[in-house]
């Protein structure tokens, strides 16, 4: 019953709340550790990049803070609100990356869904300071208040959350499994390939385009509109942004169909992906269509050739990709008996893929809107076998 629910505050249940370091350590290329910042937070994980930063024994033992199996991380500057679990990873903090420990009598993963929530996330962008870079400081962070419930019914709202998190988990390690599997296979294909052509004799190139910004009737309906940061792998089902049929006629993009292959061309250069719907998009982006190849073709002839580009462009600024640029790769065409071979075998396996992203699509949704009504009590849970699976079985 929600009246044994009780007003906390973060403070109450943490053991511990703090930053990282207000300074730069001393890097090191050797260094086992690495410095991350609230960038390197990522959908519940800590994301170590190549670029990051690395520091050696004597400055983790300097700078590191008591993480533990109990700590959650929170991005509070220039981003806010990024969370991850710590694991422990072998890092060591920047100041935009705050911890906290939560308590041995509460569920940390109830904590977790606590600030991943809309409530906390408005919380943050409402108390943030700063024109520039928002902040978002550690007391505004231990005076967060929010509804505890007893711990078992903390562990059975975290129940069904984390059951949707790890089937949409399972889902993305399967999908990676059969990209690779199907990579695998198209390399092996095209390593054989005996005809070379220029990238453009196969594939053609098509652009995009921006309605008026200003123009209220041309946004926020209907038609998908897809820019760089958009890009999903190897499909993309959603947009920020959508523009109405008058907009998309005011443009210089056509709707393109599912399937058509797209490479983020200036900004965020080099993402290759596959349109899992319909969409429209921006002069950013190239879209590619095959001259009598087949799309799934198109998408890795694609990444061979932007691999190439990548690599050409190896201690130089690569901030963009031309039509030039394509026009001037090669790539070994797969004969007629190897094309059919191989997509005999991979179309199956991307239909899959993309089967397992719509799914996604729709839990993430279903999580996202059960989580403020969990967490605020509004849904009874009560019968939690019953509710898992029928969330579950949707």
């Amino acid at each position: 019953m929600k009246s044994d629910w009780k007003q906390v505050t973060l403070n109450d249940v943490t053991d511990i709340l703090g930053d990282g370091i207000h300074g730069t350590p001393e890097y090191s290329q050797s260094g086992e550790y690495a410095f991350i910042n609230g960038n390197n937070l990522v959908n519940g994980q800590i994301q170590i990049k190549d670029s990051t930063k690395r520091v050696d024994l004597e400055q983790f033992i300097e700078y590191k803070k008591p993480l533990s199996n109990r700590t959650i991380l929170v991005s509070i500057n220039g981003t806010l609100g990024n969370v991850a679990i710590y694991r422990g990873e072998k890092v060591i903090l920047g100041k935009s990356a705050c911890y906290f420990n939560v308590s041995e009598n509460i569920s940390k993963d109830f904590i977790r869904f606590v600030v991943v929530s809309p409530a906390f996330q408005n919380y943050l962008q409402n108390q943030a300071t700063g024109t520039t870079i928002k902040n978002v400081s550690l007391k505004q962070m231990r005076e967060y208040p929010f509804l505890l419930p007893p711990i078992e019914t903390q562990k059975s709202i975290t129940e069904i959350l984390l059951a949707l998190n790890d089937k949409i988990e399972l889902n993305q390690k399967i999908n990676e499994n059969l990209e690779q599997q199907a990579i695998a296979l198209f390399n092996n294909f095209y390593d054989h390939a005996e005809t070379e052509v220029s990238f453009t004799d196969a594939i053609q190139i098509l652009g995009g385009g921006t309605p008026k910004t200003g123009e209220s009737l041309y946004w926020n309906s209907g038609v998908p509109f897809f820019t760089p940061k958009d890009a999903g792998y190897p499909y993309t089902l959603t947009t920020e942004k959508t523009i109405t049929e008058e907009g998309l006629a005011h443009c210089n993009s056509r709707l393109y169909p599912i399937n058509t292959v797209f490479v983020t061309a200036r900004g965020t250069v080099g993402k290759v992906s596959m349109f899992g719907v319909s969409m429209a998009m921006n002069q950013s982006c190239y879209a590619l269509a095959g001259k009598g190849t087949h799309q799934l073709l198109v998408y890795l002839y694609t990444l061979k050739a932007v691999e190439r580009l990548k690599h050409k462009a190896s201690g130089a600024v690569f901030d963009a990709i031309t039509t030039r640029d394509f026009a001037s790769e090669q790539i070994m065409k797969l004969s007629n008996d190897d094309a059919e071979a191989f997509l005999c075998v991979a179309e199956p396996m991307y239909q899959a893929i993309l089967n397992n992203c719509v799914e996604n699509l729709r839990l993430a949704a279903l999580r996202d809107s059960l989580l403020p009504k969990l967490m605020s009590g509004e849904i009874d849970i009560t019968n939690i076998s019953g509710l898992r699976e029928g969330y579950l079985d949707e």
